[in-house]
């Protein structure tokens, strides 16, 4: 079962912007975090559904690593 990498920004008028790195185009809405997730979830699928569809390859992102640094300046 392929894994997604999704990241969370909180927009300045509420609620968070979802994107998905190694699904280019793959972006969502969600209004909380939860939300958000489910959200993503939903768009992902139909992401795949849609590569299935065209015989095009299904991107995994497991191998991936992210880090957050915060830097003192």
């Amino acid at each position: 079962m392929p894994t997604y990498r999704i990241i969370l920004t909180e927009e300045p008028e509420g609620g968070y912007t979802v994107m998905v790195p190694a699904l280019p185009g793959c972006i969502t809405y969600g209004d909380t975090v939860n939300h958000a997730k489910e959200m993503a979830k939903e768009v992902i699928e139909g992401y795949l559904e849609v590569l299935k569809e065209q015989g095009d390859e299904i991107p995994d992102d497991s191998r991936s690593l992210e880090y957050s640094l915060t830097l003192a300046y």
